[in-house]
């Protein structure tokens, strides 16, 4: 059973709850540059703009489904790989990795040419959906770790 299906009662969670949807010592490092472990201010005005940040970044790759830019998708892949392995979220950083590869023409490692553009889009529709569902759950987690059920 997923670690986000485990707890799903109310209330705060510890890291040990995030399972294998977070790199616990890479979060851990934030965390530690909190003043106050109670407030957690700094990690959590990162965290939250995380947030916004992936929510901008998922429409955008909406838009760009749409519009077929396949390299403005592997720019948009590569930005929130980057934004989600700072943070740890390794499920979310894996899927973007694989838009950045797809976005590219290639295969979901990046080591082989794909020259089918609509193989392509339709490998981009599939990962960035689940990259949408990677990012609900660890928001939903880490609102929770926050105190802060929406």
């Amino acid at each position: 059973m997923p670690a986000a299906d485990v707890k799903n009662d109310e209330g705060p969670i510890g890291l040990s709850d995030f399972g294998d949807n977070m790199d616990i010592a890479t979060f851990e490092q934030i965390l530690e540059m909190d003043d106050d472990e109670d407030e957690r201010e700094f990690s959590r005005s990162i965290v939250f703009d995380f947030f916004q940040q992936a929510d901008n970044t998922f429409d955008k790759m909406d838009e760009n489904i749409e519009s077929k830019d396949l390299a403005q998708l592997s720019a948009l892949g590569h930005f929130l790989k980057g934004s989600s392995a700072t943070l740890g979220l390794t499920k979310v950083k894996d899927s973007c990795e694989k838009i950045q590869h797809y976005g590219a023409q290639k295969d979901e490692t990046g080591t082989h040419d794909e020259p089918d553009v609509e193989k392509c889009l339709d490998n981009l529709k599939v990962v960035i959906a689940q990259a949408k569902k990677d990012f609900q759950t660890v928001e939903r987690l880490l609102r929770r770790f926050y105190h802060d059920d929406e």
